[in-house]
């Protein structure tokens, strides 16, 4: 539990820890409009639009390519231009009107483009300030910190399981009732109303984060810093609907952004002190195995999610006894439940293996997550094993997703502690937006990936469509399999330059300092 720890606001104390929940609840509201979206995106694209599969796949990992480079510079509007507060309450309302215009029952793509910019750049400016005030709140009080992120990340989790749970479930009935494929958009209209929630929430609880902000907080609205960051806002969206729309434009930018992100890496190498040398070296073999891991992950908005629509028989059974069905979508919602019950294990069992001087580098950990990412892939290649007529056990989907959200702690929930580890204090910041830039590019790697189980429109027999997909669940499993011994390989390297880093530098008070200016772009 966090402590309270009282300030003044007026003449009533308020504790660190109400304000921490005001952050809290917004940021679980903005989560279960996020998630709420990302369940139905590419079965939107799929069933609603005409979308053969190669194109949603890779519409939407543009878009959350995008959605991951944004908060570059969203963090950097709010600690230097309009403040903290004011930038994470403009992002949020910006969401509810993507949100708002996905729930307009249309067909027009370039009005689904244009409302997935809006989300892009209301997801920029909200996130990363956010996450940013979290830090704000517990500065200078780094036995907090921790447990605060780590409250924080739950948060996180329960608005997506349950935005997850539900927005198929309204779809699906609203169809059902009304029909006229009303229910697509009567579920975008759920995103909105969570994070009109949220912004009401807030509204009760603000005079609680009275006393944190960035420095412009503090001063009235600049009105015309505030007209040209809406200006340059609606540029980008119609930046990212030229980008969602053509898949050349979209490639470009992909590339183009993967080699500056390579130039960034190696200019700070090359210009830095020698004693800085081998952490940042470290920095960048761990981000590029971070980026190989993405592009698995991606996989469970694409191919897994295609797969569950068209391979998954959606009733759960034990022995030959039915408990319940779902709704292909909901079960994306396997990934954050597992990602619960998973935390607190492996929290424990990092402690303990602390404790008893047993515990291994991240780069071993790392090592780790890629082999269970490939058990994970090749469970689901062996779904051809429990099918009947084509149509594979929901509970391949359990075990699966359980071993896929376990490396997923292993490897992605690692990153920031490694940029914290390895990354000059002076740097942090901007490494991390650097290392969210490089988890775009992968984003939309995973894309072209999914596609190579692309299915055409007039293929529709279960028994025709379940080899595609197991053919690429296998062949995901073994370039798992091969990324674990690449990252066993370099484990030998990896320690060498750890051994450099830590004999040159204060890692006590670099890893702090670090961390700190890491959390703020989360």
């Amino acid at each position: 539990m966090l402590e309270a720890s009282d300030m003044a606001i007026g003449t009533a104390p308020v504790s660190k820890t109400h304000s921490f929940m005001t952050v809290s609840l917004i940021e679980l509201w903005e989560r279960f409009g996020y998630y709420g979206m990302q369940a139905l995106i590419v079965y939107f694209m799929v069933q609603r639009l005409g979308f053969d599969d190669s194109r949603a796949n890779l519409v939407w990992s543009a878009c959350a390519a995008l959605i991951y480079v944004s908060p570059a510079i969203g963090g950097w509007v709010g600690d230097k231009i309009l403040g903290t507060k004011r930038t994470m309450l403009l992002g949020a309302g910006i969401l509810s009107l993507g949100y708002a215009l996905m729930a307009v029952p249309t067909e027009n793509t370039w009005f689904m483009f244009s409302a997935l910019g809006v989300i892009v750049v209301g997801n920029g400016l909200f996130k990363p300030n956010a996450g940013n005030l979290v830090r704000k709140i517990y500065e200078g009080d780094d036995s907090k910190i921790d447990s605060a992120f780590t409250i924080y990340y739950m948060a996180v989790n329960v608005g997506s399981t349950f935005s997850m749970l539900l927005t198929p479930w309204i779809k699906d009935y609203v169809n059902a009732q009304y029909g006229n494929e009303f229910g697509w958009h009567a579920a975008f209209a759920v995103c909105c109303v969570g994070i009109l929630v949220g912004l009401g929430n807030y509204a009760l609880m603000y005079k609680s984060l009275a006393n944190y902000g960035s420095e412009p907080d503090t001063r009235p609205v600049n009105k015309k810093s505030l007209t040209i960051v809406l200006v340059l806002a609606a540029l980008s969206v119609v930046a990212s609907a030229v980008i969602l729309e053509y898949e050349a434009v979209a490639r470009i930018f992909v590339y183009a952004a993967g080699i500056a992100v390579l130039a960034i890496f190696f200019h700070l190498i090359r210009t830095s002190e020698k004693s800085e040398r081998a952490g940042l070296i470290a920095a960048l073999i761990l981000t590029v195995q971070t980026v190989f891991f993405f592009i698995f992950y991606q996989q469970m908005s694409t191919s897994l999610a295609l797969f569950a629509l068209r391979n998954v028989d959606w009733d759960f059974q034990v022995f030959g006894t039915h408990l319940w069905t779902w709704s292909p979508a909901q079960f994306q919602a396997l990934n954050p439940l597992w990602i619960m019950v998973l935390s607190p294990i492996l929290a424990w069992s990092y402690s303990w293996a602390g404790r008893n001087n047993k515990d291994f580098s991240i780069a071993a950990k790392f090592a780790l997550g890629f082999a269970v990412v490939a058990i994970g892939f090749f469970i689901y290649g062996f779904a051809e094993q429990f099918a009947v007529n084509g149509k594979t056990s929901s509970w391949i989907m359990i075990w699966g997703y359980a071993s896929y959200s376990l490396g997923e702690l292993l490897v992605s929930g690692l990153g920031l502690a490694m940029i914290a580890r390895y990354v000059p204090a002076r740097m942090g910041g901007f490494m991390m937006g650097a290392y969210f830039v490089a988890s775009g590019i992968s984003q939309y790697l995973g894309g072209v990936v999914a596609n190579f189980a692309s299915v055409p429109k007039d293929l529709v027999d279960p028994l025709q469509t379940l080899p595609v997909y197991t053919s690429l669940f296998n062949k995901l499993g073994i370039a798992a399999v091969v990324c674990t011994f690449i990252a066993l390989a370099v484990l030998p390297l990896m320690r060498r330059l750890t051994e450099t880093h830590n004999a040159h530098n204060s890692i006590g008070d670099n890893a702090v300092a670090s961390l700190r200016d890491v959390k703020a772009e989360l």
